[in-house]
């Protein structure tokens, strides 16, 4: 562990390429990483004693900037497009000379990991990082061997190497690139610590179908009775807050496989959304927030070091990675049983759909590839009003595989394991987000927590007009009347107007998947009538 700097030990690590470097730390501890971050004015400590980083010109990932090489190994089986977009061999070739040669004349951070709790499963990773701080989020995020391993993959991550579009075949200066063959990820020209994340869980995403793992982009947590639960949602629809319960054993925040018998955690952290965050709402997560965890683009309240969790004008992507074992009740290993529920998670700014539902096994499939969550006015430049987001089994731009596969894997799972899916709206009732209001996180917890405790099981129920959803009458904790969207808006014919414009985008989106499951699936959805 430590410093490396002659070729030998180089060579025995398995990576020669590095032997030039300026100088090689090896397998750092966190505190030697938070020492090294700290010396080289990569990062600065909050009143907390928290380290906490700017990540630069990107406080988020690039989508448009991530590759795929196509080769015989991926060329007839990516879902190739706008998701995945194809690069030459010659290409990837190319810009991973130009990348070691610039580390040469660089210090280098190298960390050992894996990821997969179920070690049937398990990957291994060597993360070569620029940055101290991104090698600690490595350390925060991965598996953390105790003994040594031969890592199977390996990632690179330069961000202060930036591509020349014309020459090197890229978009612009930053990327992204996967090779499947020579099995490395190639990062440049972004210092963004989720690209890491995700490009290694885009890897998952590919070869554990394979082996047929479910892989999802998910949280999960385990009750007492040893009864799993899992949490699909995309950014912004609380599927970390929700997973951080005190009353049962969070197993992951983000990234999970679902096997024969199981399900397990792909990493060994969370990287959690910490917009608005507090003591009193997520009080796992703040305690999260402490020496060895690491802060992504925070504010701080003026002439201070205090973290100001509601300044988002950075970003409204401010993150805390930490090691899993940073909140009290986890699960060692971070594994469970096949789930009893599935929660789709949905912020529905429109606030047309109910706060909870139970769906058959057709609207699970439905909604899965749906994936729909919405934006609201003032998130972005030009969104004025609340825009639809559909993002495919809750991970489109993850997804190197078609869609569809993985919802076949879904339904295959459903049709062998009794289990109930429910449809959870995080999102307004009353009215969209500007007229409507936020539902409280207290009545989600506790539609949830019924749900778990088999309080929603028998009913009663009524259906949702145009939704065609099961809603229940009743909820305990939660008043009667906000479970039927429609009864919370002040003018009916509104609510009727706004929640055919939804059910039309649903129907929109849906379109793309007529071919699949002999067509049908579209059927179960919303239902807009012809004539009213």
């Amino acid at each position: 562990m430590g410093q490396i700097t002659n070729k030998k030990a180089v060579m025995q690590l398995g990576f020669p390429e590095l032997s030039e470097a300026l100088e090689i730390h090896y397998q750092l501890s966190p505190e030697e990483l938070r020492k090294a971050a700290l010396e080289r004015g990569e990062a600065y400590l909050t009143d907390q004693d928290v380290l906490a980083i700017d990540t630069g010109e990107f406080t988020g990932r690039s989508p448009k900037d991530r590759f795929i090489v196509t080769d015989n190994l991926t060329k007839d089986s990516v879902w190739w497009g706008d998701v995945n977009i194809a690069i030459r061999p010659e290409v990837f070739d190319s810009l991973y000379t130009k990348v070691l040669a610039y580390l040469h004349s660089k210090v280098v951070f190298v960390r050992d990991a894996m990821v997969c709790a179920e070690e049937s499963n398990r990957l291994t990773l060597r993360v070569i990082t620029e940055t101290a701080s991104q090698n600690l989020f490595a350390y925060n995020l991965f598996l953390r061997p105790e003994d040594t391993i031969d890592p199977e993959w390996t990632v690179i991550s330069a961000p202060g190497f930036k591509a020349d579009p014309v020459i090197d075949g890229t978009r612009q200066h930053n990327f992204v690139m996967l090779n499947f063959t020579r099995k490395i990820i190639l990062i440049g020209g972004t210092g963004y610590t989720g690209e890491i994340k995700k490009a290694v869980f885009t890897v998952l995403n590919f070869l554990l179908p394979q082996h047929n793992i479910l892989p999802m982009h998910c949280a999960a947590n385990k009750g007492e009775n040893g009864d799993t639960a899992i949490f699909f949602g995309l950014s912004g629809t609380g599927k970390t807050t929700l997973s951080a319960d005190s009353d049962r054993q969070l197993i992951g925040d983000d990234e999970h496989g679902w096997g024969e018998n199981s399900v397990f955690n792909f990493e060994g952290g969370c990287y959690a959304k910490i917009a608005g965050l507090s003591p009193e709402k997520e009080p796992q997560i703040y305690q999260a927030m402490k020496r060895g965890s690491l802060l992504e683009n925070t504010c701080f309240y003026p002439l201070s070091k205090t973290v100001d969790f509601n300044n988002l004008s950075k970003t409204e992507n401010i993150r805390l990675s930490y090691p899993l074992h940073y909140i009290s009740n986890t699960v060692s290993p971070a594994m469970g049983d096949v789930p009893r529920n599935i929660f789709f998670l949905t912020a529905d700014a429109f606030g047309v759909l109910p706060p909870i539902a139970k769906l058959n096994r057709a609207q699970a499939m439905y909604y899965f590839l749906s994936g729909y969550t919405a934006k609201i006015a003032g998130t972005e430049y030009g969104i004025n009003e609340p825009e639809a987001t559909f993002s495919a089994c809750f991970g489109r731009a993850f997804l190197p595989l078609h869609p569809t596969k993985y919802a076949e894997m879904l339904g295959e799972k459903l049709d062998k394991y009794p289990l109930n899916v429910w449809l959870v709206n995080t999102g307004w009732t009353g009215g969209s987000y500007g007229t409507g209001e936020r539902i409280k996180l207290s009545y989600t917890r506790a539609m949830i927590k019924a749900a778990l405790n088999g309080q929603l099981d028998y009913g009663p129920y009524q259906k949702l007009p145009i939704f065609d959803l099961m809603i229940p009458a009743w909820c305990p904790g939660v008043p009667s009347a906000m479970l039927n969207p429609a009864n919370t808006w002040a003018n009916p014919y509104s609510y009727e107007e706004t929640a055919h414009h939804l059910a039309g985008l649903f129907r929109k989106n849906c379109s793309q998947y007529k071919g699949f499951s002999d067509g049908m699936l579209c059927s179960v959805g919303p239902v807009i009538e012809e004539a009213r």
